[in-house]
């Protein structure tokens, strides 16, 4: 059952207040306004990538009737929080995974292992946070400098040298036209200009691994915070 099939069944509906991420795709928001819901962003951690348990505490106001939180990337650490919170003011939590289809465990456990070789050997960029559990449905790397243009030189000059990566979030959904919001995010804002996701799984092979730890490498140090 879908998301908006969910809030409709639970009786979210006109004037509720669902509180969402920003950072990831519109589909969320656009299921809480198909049910007549209204869309309240929260921040999100920087670390996990999903709802921070704080930000989503600070949103909660009186017509707050949902939370619709997302495990990222393969990753839902801190979710239990968010939970606890949303069921402590009695409100319906929905917690949605960010993978479309079920990973079968063989390609979960390459993931894991693919994961670990990259983290333990990456220099260039900042690795991800490992969690028990994570799945790594992305493999995703914050680039650290000057944030958007330093992350898309990044991108380019690893792609150049046959390193397949996107970019996870390209637009956080409170800044796109149709749910603009004055809300204050800087985690979620900061983590679609620094974020890039290396693809992973597949048919990768060891010598894959080692060409995509020497072209983030031979970057990292070209990258220079301003100041």
């Amino acid at each position: 059952m879908g998301t908006s099939a969910l809030l409709k069944a639970a009786g979210i509906g006109l004037g509720d207040e669902v509180i969402v991420p920003a950072y990831g795709n519109v589909e969320i928001a656009e299921a809480v306004v198909s049910v007549g819901g209204l869309p309240v962003f929260a921040d999100i951690d920087p670390g996990t990538y999903c709802l921070e348990s704080e930000a989503v505490t600070a949103a909660i106001g009186p017509c707050t009737a949902a939370i619709v939180a997302v495990r990222r990337f393969g990753g839902a650490a801190g979710l239990r929080r968010v939970h606890e919170v949303g069921s402590d003011k009695g409100l319906l939590v929905l917690v949605e995974d960010d993978e479309t289809a079920p990973v079968p465990a063989g390609e979960i456990m390459q993931r894991q292992a693919q994961a670990a070789y990259l983290s333990a050997r990456l220099r260039g960029v900042d690795a991800p946070v490992h969690n028990e559990g994570h799945t790594y449905g992305q493999y995703v790397v914050r680039v650290p400098g000057n944030g958007r243009p330093d992350r898309d030189a990044f991108a380019r000059a690893v792609r150049a040298k046959g390193v397949r990566c996107s970019v996870p979030v390209k637009t956080p959904v409170h800044r796109l036209p149709e749910y603009r919001r004055d809300v204050e995010l800087p985690e979620t804002e900061r983590a679609a200009d620094e974020t890039l996701a290396l693809h992973i799984g597949g048919g990768l092979g060891r010598r894959d691994l080692q060409r995509m730890v020497s072209a983030c490498n031979a970057l990292g140090g070209l990258l220079v915070p301003a100041f």
